[in-house]
């Protein structure tokens, strides 16, 4: 019956290669690691950050809903998960007019991260009406390219009242370049560009940021100028940019460009050759990496409801400090102790292999917590490190399945090295199922939870999956290595495969 029982068993990879390849990938992530020279980025209660309020911006006589103040935490929310997960914070407080929404972020880069989830990214296609210096005092009338007006008239769509508050500009002001949601899309406008250099008349938008579906961050191709934000449109946002672009293509300039207009301000205006009705478009001007992803970003989670006012930044101190934090880390410390006491004195011989599995898990998940530090923003709060805890018992669990099973299969009277093949086909369906329903879990509480919640998700969530990589090509391939060493093939005392270890009557031990 053995013998049928071991032809029955597919002969196993090699062992030895599966862990060599293992370390050296565990090597060459160390050495990457050491490279980036980063620390393991601590989160917002472990070492502070920064915080700021954001104000609504009222009208006199106006008011602010509860429903425009959650539909901005949400969409700021959504900028900050967009950047990593970075365990920070946005919240709302107080009540009617005086209701505020407070952002706090981890670290000391937390200013940059504030700026970019505060931007209100009312984006407008105006067509340009007038153009002139950003400085210059002259009236559009002056001011218009190419008009066969009398120098008496105004360009087409310029009011009296337009032209004065165009001659009064002076985009050269900080104060006039600040931008701001203050634009009504169905009104023409005056605006500076966002360098200053130049202002402009601008006709009503006849698109607007709710008519773009995407929008992503690539290098200009054809020109080779650098950065710049590509969108997509919806159905109707097509329809509407291909009606613009077609009703300005014969006019002369200025009136045949179309100004990208971002709360305020103009980003850029295009002189418009040939209508554009494929539906998508690109924002140039002299963007860096950074800046076109950051405006992509902002585009692609649509427009803030609310026009807001920045208070005071200010860094804010740990809310827990390092001494929750050496208590947490003290109490990682004393559950790993205990596991390892367990499996070294239950199982004998055979809790090398749960220490070592331990081991390279920690290894994997510290190095883990290195690299996605630096490529996700990842930050590693109290509540993270409550799920790292959690996944000790989860990666034990793995291998008391296994070894559980491999006693079994001992005692059925099959010899070590076949019950290492036959044990393992039978443990390793409970413990993808057992890490299936953690890893499930983690998800789940990941996209419906907030704040630290979140943090505890994903820590759970990378661990799991650490874990099931840890038994398949590390615990499985040592356990077929010391299978074939005379200690344990031939069930030596301190083994964990000797009678007594086995619950095996004497003199029936299975060599």
């Amino acid at each position: 019956m053995s013998a049928n029982i071991s032809k029955s068993v597919k002969a196993s990879s090699k062992p030895g290669r599966t862990i060599s390849i293992l370390f050296v990938i565990l090597i060459a992530f160390s050495a990457l690691a050491f490279i980036q020279g980063d620390k393991v980025k601590l989160g917002l209660d472990l070492r502070g950050g920064t915080s700021v309020t954001l104000q609504p911006r009222v009208s006199a006589g106006g008011s602010v809903s509860t429903a425009a103040i959650n539909q901005a935490v949400a969409i700021i929310r959504q900028r900050v998960n967009s950047l990593g997960v970075a365990e920070s914070q946005v919240a709302a407080q107080g009540s009617g007019n005086n209701q505020q929404i407070v952002i706090s972020v981890p670290g000391n880069t937390g200013t940059a991260i504030v700026n970019l989830v505060g931007q209100t990214a009312e984006l407008r296609f105006r067509q340009v009406l007038a153009q002139g210096a950003g400085s210059d005092t002259s009236t559009a009338t002056a001011a218009a390219k190419g008009s066969k007006a009398a120098p008496s008239s105004f360009p087409a769509g310029v009011t009296a009242a337009l032209n004065n508050k165009y001659g009064a500009l002076d985009c050269a002001q900080a104060s006039n370049r600040q931008g701001g949601n203050t634009d009504l899309p169905n009104e023409a406008i005056v605006a500076c560009s966002r360098d200053g250099a130049t202002k402009y008349i601008l006709a009503p938008a006849q698109v607007v940021g709710t008519d773009v579906k995407g929008a992503s961050a690539g290098l200009d191709q054809a020109s080779g100028a650098g950065w710049q934000v590509l969108l997509n449109f919806t159905g109707a946002g097509t329809t509407k940019f291909g009606s613009l672009t077609s009703s300005v293509t014969k006019l002369a300039a200025p009136q045949n460009e179309v100004a990208i207009v971002l709360d305020g301000l103009v980003i850029t205006a295009p002189r418009i050759i040939q209508a554009i009705t494929a539906g998508n478009a690109q924002i140039t001007g002299s963007f860096t990496q950074s800046d076109a992803s950051n405006l992509a970003n902002v585009l692609k989670y649509g427009a803030l409801p609310l026009a807001f006012d920045r208070g005071d930044v200010q860094q804010v101190s740990p809310t827990l400090g390092s001494d929750q934090l050496r208590a947490g880390l003290l109490a990682g410390g004393i559950g790993l102790l205990l596991v390892v006491l367990y499996s070294v004195l239950y199982y004998r011989g055979l809790g090398i292999v749960s220490v070592g599995s331990l081991l390279v898990a920690g290894a994997i998940t510290y190095l883990s917590f290195l690299l996605l530090g630096k490529w996700i923003g990842f930050t590693l709060s109290l509540a993270g490190i409550a799920g790292a805890i959690v996944s000790i018992g989860i990666t034990a669990d793995s291998f008391i399945v296994y070894f559980e099973r491999l006693r079994d299969e001992v005692r059925e009277g099959r010899t070590l090295r076949t019950a290492v093949q036959t044990g393992w086909q039978r443990a390793r369906r409970t413990i993808i199922v057992a890490d299936s329903v953690s890893l499930i879990a983690s998800v789940l509480l990941y996209f419906f939870a907030v704040g630290d919640v979140r943090g505890f998700a994903f820590t759970l969530g990378l661990t799991t999956v650490v874990d099931l990589f840890v038994v398949f090509f590390f615990t499985k391939p040592l356990v077929s290595i010391l299978s074939k060493v005379s200690f344990y093939a031939h069930g030596h005392r301190f083994s964990g495969f000797s009678s007594k270890s086995l619950g095996i009557a004497a003199g029936k031990e299975v060599i």
